[in-house]
């Protein structure tokens, strides 16, 4: 039996923290299926994408509960509910399923990643110095976070009393609460103390956090070995999929441009018309894409459109779909071209940004477990997949996630890898 099981919401998510036990020589497997065989898992650590993220809050808790309660059945020593560090999705609503399924009276939540400068200070939750309702995750068209005070975002869909404490540090007592008790972190030290202090007194049964807290977990449960997997050699081509609407990816894609990378954006049509590239036109346009990829060993092709998604919104209110069908559909379309590329010479090596991206990408070529290898940069993970019998490689990112000059730091590194 494994020791640790992670339960994300997305699949970027699900990465960016399973890589933090496989960087340190711990055998971890990511799966997308909450229904997967808890019993014959041969790894250490088991990470689950349950993909709710985007389910109504009823049905997300529903889908974790279950699984917490599989989890518990089948004698898992830990479970850690992963967060985005973000504070996107049903936070309260999943909180509140593991708390209860588990049959525990608390569940300690440690939001904070304070090495990609998302930090908890006096409850409130900051992105990069600012409120992370001021922040573009705040702004975001199709899950604006609502609130930087973390009690009251995880009020919103929970009933469980919860409340909000300082760091812990050495030898202080945990708190005499119930409920989900929330901690402060501005420093990976004190996501260290508090941990330590939580395993000491409880033996962390549960607990939830981010990729943070997460990536302190190796060292806090006595996990970590000494071998490590060092990044393989990848091919220098890199290709760019970018189903992101995110300001700061968006800032990246324009910053590689300048630097030389070819870019294609995709046309509201190719993202949102059922069927557009099984039909005679879309096929054509395939092959025109296929060309673009192989004559341009650094591309990106994006869904967003130029000077704004105006043009996509029209087009959906055309084809009567609201923001929910059309963020499927557009991920959907990134997945049947990926799936015709992925077999062409031009294809390298892939870089996938945002869950819905990833999952769809990896949906269309019948891929449903990853496993990460290591961080390329923070919150940046490099995973491998079996694909028709052979390794391939995949780069996996949050639209939030990565400095202005990622993409162009990352083709230099590969080409040097």
């Amino acid at each position: 039996m494994f020791q640790l099981l992670v339960i994300a919401d997305d699949f970027t998510g699900a990465l960016d923290t399973g890589v933090q036990f496989a960087v340190n020589g711990i055998r971890t497997r990511v799966v997308v299926d909450p229904k997967t065989d808890l019993t014959g898992c041969e790894a250490d650590v088991l990470v689950v994408d349950t993909e709710t993220r985007h389910l109504p809050p009823e049905e997300a808790a529903a889908v974790v509960g279950g699984l917490t309660g599989r989890a518990v059945a089948a004698g898992v020593e830990r479970i850690y509910k992963k967060t985005d560090s973000a504070l996107r999705g049903n936070v309260g609503a999943e909180l509140e399923s593991v708390l209860k399924a588990s049959g525990q009276t608390f569940l300690p939540f440690l939001p904070a990643f304070p090495q990609m400068g998302r930090i908890t200070r006096g409850g409130i939750h900051y992105i990069d110095g600012v409120p992370v309702t001021e922040s573009p995750f705040g702004k975001d068209p199709f899950e604006p976070v609502t609130h930087s005070a973390v009690t009251e975002l995880v009020r919103e869909q929970s009933s469980l009393p919860v409340s909000h404490f300082p760091a812990l540090r050495q030898g202080e007592r945990i708190p005499l609460a119930e409920g989900i008790l929330i901690f402060d972190a501005e420093r990976e030290e004190e996501l260290i103390t508090t941990g330590r202090q939580l395993l000491t007194q409880t033996g962390l049964p549960v607990m939830a956090g981010c990729a943070g807290f997460g990536s302190v977990l190796p060292q806090l449960l006595g996990m970590k070995k000494k071998e490590t997997v060092p990044a393989p050699k990848l091919d220098p081509r890199l290709l760019v999929i970018c189903g992101s609407v995110n300001t700061i990816t968006l800032a990246q894609l324009d910053r590689a441009e300048n630097a030389g990378f070819a870019r294609m954006r995709l046309t509201p049509r190719q993202k949102l018309e059922q069927g557009y590239w099984e039909s005679d036109e879309g096929k054509e346009e395939l092959k025109q894409i296929e060309a673009f990829v192989e004559n341009h060993p650094h591309a990106m092709i994006e869904t967003n459109d130029p000077g704004g998604n105006e043009p996509t919104a029209a087009y959906a209110g055309l084809l009567g779909l609201d923001r929910e069908a059309m963020r499927v559909r557009i991920a959907g379309s990134l997945g049947h071209m990926v799936k015709a590329l992925i077999a062409g010479p031009g294809v390298g090596t892939l870089l996938l940004t945002g869950g819905d991206t990833l999952l769809q990408c990896m949906n269309c070529i019948g891929v449903r477990e990853l496993e990460p290898v290591c961080e390329l940069e923070k919150g940046i993970v490099l995973a491998r997949f079996a694909w028709e019998g052979c390794p391939r490689y995949v780069i996996t990112k949050s639209g939030g996630f990565g400095q202005e000059q990622l993409f162009t730091k990352l083709a230099e590194r590969i080409k040097n890898s």
